[in-house]
């Protein structure tokens, strides 16, 4: 009797990064996992030297908030997101990321997930950082599995009429289901 092991069975160790947040990780196991209204998230790894990561913020930023808020601002998250890449050995120049959300969830209200949108953008190529795959803007919420060694990326968009935690908007018929980068 032989054993055959298939290494797409093993198990994974998913990690939720959640609003004001970023993690990192050098373990091919790991699956970071965030869900996504008008908020974006950037995975950004260096595939030499086998690290990456995802934050997830909830406004641009750099407007002269308090101090206090600065976790939930993209200018913040960003740099916190690079300097923990760099300081584990990651080369700025060898950094691609794949950007998502930013959607506009609420009708009637400013348009926060745009604005989050093109800042991630713009910030990213600013920073010289190659976009490789990005999924921004519309009006449905994402569910987004990145695993930041491979730099595989899973985004699902979420039914808020199957969710009444979410906040409730005018949904246009898309392209359901899933979309996988890699």
């Amino acid at each position: 009797m032989s054993t055959h092991h298939n290494p797409s069975a093993r198990a994974v160790k998913t990690v939720h990064v959640i609003q004001g947040e970023h993690k990192i990780s050098r373990d091919p196991e790991v699956c970071l996992v965030t869900i996504l209204g008008s908020c974006v998230a950037a995975c950004i790894r260096d595939p030499v030297a086998g690290i990456g990561g995802m934050n997830h913020f909830l406004l641009p930023g750099g407007d002269g908030t308090k101090a206090s808020d600065a976790e939930r601002h993209g200018v913040h998250q960003m740099e916190l997101l690079l300097n923990a890449l760099l300081a584990q050995g990651a080369s700025r120049r060898r950094l691609e990321a794949k950007i998502f959300g930013g959607a506009k969830t609420i009708a009637g209200r400013a348009d926060v997930g745009s604005m989050n949108a093109d800042f991630a953008t713009n910030f990213l190529r600013r920073e010289q950082i190659a976009i490789v795959g990005e999924c921004l803007r519309g009006n449905l919420g994402r569910r987004v599995q990145y695993w930041p060694i491979s730099g595989r990326a899973r985004r699902s968009f979420l039914d808020y009429a199957q969710d009444s935690n979410l906040p409730v908007a005018p949904v246009v018929p898309t392209s359901s289901g899933s979309l996988e980068l890699f």
